[in-house]
């Protein structure tokens, strides 16, 4: 028999008005609805109902974990320093690891992930490739120091995850995990009601080859992906790429030195010199572990700092300052060009194909340079596509304009391969005796950041709205007040808590019928059933959360149909 929660005695309190710090949706919602209070910035307690809608998402995506050959366990959030040194990622991570040391001066760090731990783990318990293929999977809380936490559940200091980690000795072997957890993953979030989308990724400071996240589209979210409307491509705007093929440049006229005073931004080159933006070319210095390296676009076209960090990851890229200058006569801030830099890496968007002329800085103040040819007057070091993707861009795949939409984050795969492995040497007897090495593969799920994605594509201007399989309750009974009223709300939630359901029941004394079904709606059980006027002859009001609709049932009839649904 399922237990009947009564509100009269459930820690809940609901608000009219939304937090004044509170811009996203899930994160008004789930406050007004007493899901979550904020405890400290990025740092939130669950709450009673709040609590259920996590359990219930950790349950499915266990099961499903389960189906596939996972086995759980769980390892320790405070982690030794010595693990993310041996790996790189102790400074990798930079301020985002929260560090800290014991009273003998140990040095420790909060996991953010557990690539290390869990290889450290096989490592000591496996030693043969019988014991191989293994899925080991955890889901525990996760730490970063985000700058700026926000969005309440959805980017805090501390989250609830799901990493699983496959090992095999063989590359066929981690295609078919991989497989195995991408099934599972599409599984998972349909049995949560989820709209998401897969999508092309790159793998940045977690190595290896194949790369897909899992996306819930949402003004809130985080994420900018592409989506091709005439064929299935799908992708992370940092996944997005573009081949440009060389054109030929024998018709551009010899490099021409142009007087440009007053010219030091793309803007001010294109109005003085009256062409569009797209005829010049930006030169953009970054840093890349600490050298100079100068970028290359079209200039109506912007950087994308993160993309090109992914793309050259992992190595810490930044932005040159004024005293980066200093000493370094042939870098002319505001007219950079690519023609006689000297021991500087030049990088290139494919766009600035070998052949194609520009109009660009010519090293010196106040002065530009015309018929700049790639490949005639200056050479790439290397091509990356680090462009910002813009709406109408041409699909990789079919040439189509590409169209951008916003999303949240909610699971990423990767192929590991070997990174971690040879990191910590791990290798077990192979079938001839000698030593192999292990391929691995990482996967995660943000189960808290989940319920936000859920909260923000289900909710309606009256509240939350959650899928049956999440929410804290089948059945939410309200009494409308008087004594016969509540007495049959009891009485048909203790009712349909024996055939099997989840039942909630707003039996609270002094609290109005109004301020009953505006909270019903806030809190947003799938099935509201209401105990009003016509409770005298066993009647009931059965509403559908999501649709509205409406319909009046007798107790029997009312539980046949709810009981139904399960």
């Amino acid at each position: 028999m399922a237990q009947v929660q009564r509100m009269s005695r459930l820690m809940i309190k609901t608000l009219r008005d939304d937090p004044a710090d509170a811009e996203t949706l899930n994160h008004k919602l789930l406050v007004r609805a007493g899901y979550v209070r904020r405890t400290a910035a990025g740092i939130w307690t669950w709450l009673p109902l709040g609590k259920k809608v996590l359990e219930n998402i950790t349950r499915v995506v266990r099961e499903e974990m389960d189906a596939i050959g996972g086995q759980e366990v769980l390892l320790p959030a405070l982690l030794p320093k010595e693990s993310y040194e041996a790996s790189g990622r102790y400074d990798e991570y930079g301020a985002l690891l929260f560090r800290l040391k014991d009273r003998k001066g140990a040095e420790y760090c909060l996991g953010p992930t557990h690539e290390e731990i869990f290889t450290q783990v096989v490592k000591d318990q496996i030693t043969s490739y019988k014991d191989l293929p293994v899925i080991l999977y955890q889901i525990q809380t996760k730490y970063r120091d985000e700058a700026r936490p926000r969005a309440g559940v959805l980017r805090g200091r501390e989250f609830q995850m799901k990493d699983s980690y496959s090992f095999d000795t063989t590359d066929e072997g981690l295609a078919e995990a991989y497989g195995q957890h991408r099934s599972a993953y599409i599984r998972i979030f349909e049995r949560l009601g989820l709209d998401y989308r897969i999508v092309s990724a790159i793998s940045g400071a977690m190595g290896g080859s194949a790369s897909e996240e899992f996306l819930a589209p949402a003004p809130a979210g985080e994420d900018t992906f592409v989506d091709c409307p005439a064929c299935d491509y799908a992708a992370n705007t940092e996944a997005v790429t573009f081949e440009a093929a060389p054109v030929d440049g024998a018709g551009h006229g010899p490099v021409e030195e142009l007087d440009t005073p007053d010219t030091p931004t793309i803007e001010t080159l294109a109005a003085h010199l009256g062409v569009p933006a797209s005829q010049t070319l930006k030169n953009l210095l970054v840093k890349v572990d600490g050298e100079i390296v100068a970028v290359g676009v079209p200039g109506d076209r912007e950087v994308d700092l993160g993309k090109l960090g992914e793309h050259l990851a992992p190595a810490v890229v930044e932005l040159v300052t004024a005293e980066d200058f200093e000493g370094r006569p042939d870098l002319v801030r505001g007219y950079v060009g690519p023609q006689g830099l000297e021991k500087v890496r030049y990088i290139a968007d494919p766009r600035v194909a070998p052949g194609t002329a520009w109009i660009t800085g010519a090293n010196k103040a106040g002065a530009h340079a015309k018929n700049v040819v790639a490949g005639r007057d200056f050479e790439v070091d290397e091509y990356l596509d680090v462009v910002v993707v813009e709406e109408g861009d041409p699909c990789p795949r079919c040439g189509t304009g590409l169209k951008l939409d916003r999303a949240i984050e909610i699971g990423h795969i990767f192929q590991l391969g070997r990174k971690y492995a040879d990191t910590f040497q791990l290798d077990v007897l192979g079938q001839n005796g000698k030593p192999v090495r292990v391929t691995m593969g990482s996967y995660g799920i943000g189960v808290s950041r989940a319920v936000a994605a859920l909260a923000e594509q289900t909710a309606d201007e009256h509240g939350l709205c959650w899928p049956r399989e999440v929410a804290p309750a089948d059945v939410h009974v309200v009494a409308a007040g008087k004594a016969l009223q509540t007495e049959l709300a009891l009485d048909v939630s203790d009712r349909l808590a024996a055939a099997g359901l989840r039942v909630m029941v707003d039996d609270r004394a002094g609290v109005s019928p109004g301020v009953k079904f505006t909270d019903a709606e806030l809190i947003g059980v799938p099935n509201i059933l209401v105990a009003g006027r016509r409770s005298a002859e066993g009647v009931l009001e059965l509403k559908d959360r999501r649709t509205g609709e409406r319909e009046e049932l007798t107790v029997d009839e009312a539980i046949a149909r709810l009981t139904a649904q399960d």
